[in-house]
């Protein structure tokens, strides 16, 4: 009888290993998609809530509530308010006009950018705003990766999200 149990000795350490190796990668990755989800809608709705603000700006000043003189730094500010938590220096946003195009700047520089936006063209009613944003995502399971500290980033990639709105005044 001491030699059969002797020969089940170590099995339970044996199965939560093989099981609990498995389980860790489900829970590890459980919370990586949530912050992922976290930081993709942050940022859809911060680039909303620039294109929003960039289109009720538009050509008319004598309607209640409009403010013909918004800069960049301005829509910049509002996307940082709306995005609590994405970090300025990482964030890249590029708004355009019909008339102008700012590129594919971050956040940091846009939020010292005195220039008009939008002019022109650009400005009057209907025309179409877009204001597009990328994230970059690094994944905590890539630690776990062989060669993930080298040179070649496994896991990170841009979130993009975009908003095109027509300008309301």
């Amino acid at each position: 009888m001491t030699h059969q149990t002797h020969r089940w000795r170590g099995s339970a350490t044996l199965e939560m290993t093989l099981v609990g190796i498995p389980l860790i990668f489900v829970l590890i990755s459980t919370f990586e998609m949530a912050r992922g989800m976290w930081i993709y809608h942050t940022l859809a709705y911060a680039t909303r809530a620039g294109t929003r603000f960039a289109v009720v700006h538009g050509q008319n000043c004598s309607v209640a509530g409009n403010n013909c003189a918004v800069t960049r730094a301005t829509i910049a500010g509002v996307i940082q308010s709306a995005g609590l938590g994405l970090d300025p220096g990482l964030l890249k946003v590029q708004m355009k006009s019909l008339s102008e195009d700012t590129g594919l700047v971050t956040l940091a520089s846009l939020l010292n950018d005195s220039a008009t936006f939008p002019t022109g063209a650009g400005a009057v009613q209907q025309a179409p705003i877009t204001v597009y944003a990328q994230y970059p995502f690094q994944s905590a399971i890539s630690m776990f990766w062989p060669g993930a500290r080298g040179g070649i980033q496994f896991g990170s990639f841009a979130l993009p999200a975009s908003s095109q709105e027509r300008v309301q005044f």
